[in-house]
């Protein structure tokens, strides 16, 4: 019986890699935008919890069935009696009421473990909902219990049609069980807030103003500008606007952060936004920051994909040795100032320009 849980255990934890990568960007964009940092503390208990839901899962639905096509099960599909196992621990076990030493029994029977992994699946549940999301009683026994449905609507559709039938049983016993375990772990959270930092305290004595703009925050806050600026510079391309993506850069990164005082849609998302050290950005320090990088490093690279037919090939292929010597030591330049931890690449040294938290 060890066995067939340590199986869908083994896959989630060999499955949580890939899930964290999904689950960082939004868990990124969500703690700047709403704590303004990344706490040490929320960030291990969620990924931790990212981790218990995957080995919950995965302990639900494995093992699949070998085939999608899969037979109908004998026996019917819903068991809808309440408390039900107590009867299957009565059919099954070996103890005697009369005879107390074979009590121990029932911690090897099967019917009986089956009841005792189904409170447990759920306990980390009911209290990570309670030491994290401060989540009160009645939440806590309402989201234990929605838990504890999906997990049965999941096993009674096939995986929401991915097998033609159902391959476990739809038990209202595992909906009792399943939401006992979500409330014990609600209990069980009061011992675990008295071993850990509590949420509400971690952001006590945090100075926004003291803490560096990582480049992993300035990369998610270009990566969402990026997205925003594609769209205006097809756009002024649609519209046959000359040197369009010179003009949509310059309307975006520019004058939308002049009018802005330092702020992009990516920048306010990640609550950071430019500042020349004046009270408001001058439109000069924007021109000098972005003319540098977008206009003069990427549209050298954009007039490189562009169309050179007119160009003799010596000029194209003078061009093209530029662009390489340029993105090289820019890649190199950056990559020194991340290992350095130095903020201030040199546009922003040049345009006396840098990012500051909101």
């Amino acid at each position: 019986m060890l066995h067939s849980y340590l199986f869908p255990i083994s896959y989630a934890f060999l499955s949580f890699p890939f899930a964290a990568m999904a689950f960082t960007l939004p868990f990124l964009i969500v703690q700047y935008r709403k704590h303004g940092y990344i706490n040490k503390v929320r960030a291990f208990v969620l990924y931790l919890f990212l981790l218990y839901l995957l080995n919950a899962l995965f302990l639900v639905i494995l093992p699949l069935p070998s085939s999608r096509h899969n037979a109908v099960m004998t026996g019917g599909t819903m068991q809808l009696l309440p408390l039900n196992f107590i009867n299957d621990i009565l059919k099954e076990t070996s103890i005697s009421a009369a005879h107390p030493s074979t009590y121990l029994k029932l911690l090897k029977e099967r019917a009986f473990l089956q009841v005792i992994f189904n409170v447990l699946l759920t306990v980390p549940f009911g209290m990570i909902l309670r030491y994290y999301f401060q989540a009160g009683w009645k939440r806590s026994v309402l989201l234990s219990f929605l838990l504890a449905l999906f997990f049965e609507v999941t096993q009674l559709t096939g995986i929401y049609g991915l097998y033609d039938h159902p391959y476990r049983v739809f038990d209202v016993d595992d909906l009792i069980t399943n939401t006992l375990g979500g409330v014990l772990g609600y209990l069980a959270a009061e011992w675990l807030t008295g071993l850990l930092p509590r949420i509400e305290q971690l952001d006590a004595n945090v100075d926004l103003s003291t803490k560096r703009v990582t480049y992993t925050r300035r990369g998610i806050a270009f990566l969402i500008d990026f997205f925003f600026c594609t769209i205006l510079i097809t756009v002024c391309s649609i519209l046959r606007i000359p040197a369009a993506f010179w003009v949509a850069t310059g309307l975006y990164f520019i004058l939308v952060p002049w009018l802005t005082n330092g702020l992009t849609p990516g920048k306010w998302l990640v609550r950071i936004r430019l500042t020349d050290r004046g009270e408001r950005i001058a439109l000069s320090s924007l021109i000098i920051r972005y003319g540098l990088l977008y206009w003069l490093i990427f549209g050298m690279n954009r007039l490189l994909a562009g169309s050179l037919d007119t160009f003799p090939d010596i000029a194209r292929g003078f061009l093209g040795l530029v662009v390489f010597v340029m993105n090289a030591w820019l890649f190199i330049h950056i990559l020194i100032h991340i290992f350095k931890k130095d903020s201030l690449l040199f546009y922003e040294k040049i345009s006396k320009t840098r990012y500051v938290i909101m």
